[in-house]
């Protein structure tokens, strides 16, 4: 794996948001290895594909990751 991305996600509210967030990242990486803090809105993943890959997938699952 390579150097974990953060994303900071502001409109994630709940533990319902992170699991549809998780659900997009393991869409585009199975392996990948996914850490949620929903009171901080910080999702970090750890896999070595592009970080754009990641941002789009949980815009697409509806949400706005910033990245941090």
């Amino acid at each position: 794996m390579s150097t974990p991305l953060t994303f900071t996600v502001n409109d994630m509210t709940c533990n319902h948001c992170a699991g549809v967030i998780t659900k997009a990242v393991k869409d585009v990486d199975a392996n990948a290895r996914v850490d949620i803090t929903v009171a901080d809105k910080r999702v970090v993943i750890d896999s070595s594909l592009p970080a754009q890959s990641f941002a789009e997938a949980i815009e697409e699952a509806g949400y706005t990751p910033v990245a941090a």
